[in-house]
Order: structure tokens, then C-alpha cells, then sequence
């Protein structure tokens, strides 16, 4: 039952309008510091777009280091953990993420 509960969670979410999705990285403060076009203090959301376009593994991989912070990929600022943001709104803004060009 909870995962059937998860899994339509993570599908409503993944469905949000791309302008819904902004609307959360709003929320979770993710635009303090990435912008969709260019460096902030972060990278661009459409220069990670593009380092991972050919992973298979990306949405899973950013999905984990989002949640648990990291450092050292786009230089020495870390990125710190992102632990509470809900799994299904974490899913649906790393395909965001990963959907700009």
C-alpha cells in the first residue's frame, strides 16, 4: 500500500508543468543558488542537463546527491543535503533538471 501511494505521488508529481516544477525549486530554495541558464553559485541547470544528457543512471545519481549534499563535481563550494525534500517532488526536479537544453 505505501508504495502504490509513493508511486502515484511520484507520477502526479513527475506530470507538474514545467512552470510547477520552477514553482518547487522555488520552494525548496534550489534557485538561491543554480539558475536554469547560467553559473550562480552552483552550475547551470542546462550545464547539468548536459553533462549527464547520455547517463542512464543520472536521475537516480542527482536525486541522491541533491538529497545528501555534495561537493567537488562543479568545484569546491559544496552543495549542502537536501534531506527534507519529499522523494516525490526530489523525482520530479531532477527530471526537470535534467529535461532543460
Amino acid at each position: 500500500m505505501k508504495q502504490a501511494v509513493l508511486f502515484l505521488a511520484l507520477a502526479a508529481a513527475v506530470a507538474l508543468p514545467a512552470q510547477s516544477q520552477e514553482a518547487l525549486a522555488k520552494k525548496h530554495n534550489c534557485l538561491a543558488c543554480h539558475t536554469v541558464d547560467k553559473k550562480l553559485v552552483g552550475p547551470a541547470y542546462k550545464d547539468v542537463a548536459a553533462k549527464y544528457r547520455n547517463d542512464s543512471g543520472a536521475q537516480a545519481k542527482l536525486v541522491e546527491k541533491v538529497k545528501k549534499g555534495g561537493q567537488g563535481v562543479w568545484g569546491q563550494v559544496p552543495m549542502p543535503p537536501n534531506p527534507q525534500v519529499p522523494d516525490a517532488e526530489l523525482n520530479s526536479l531532477v527530471k526537470w533538471i535534467l529535461s532543460q537544453k
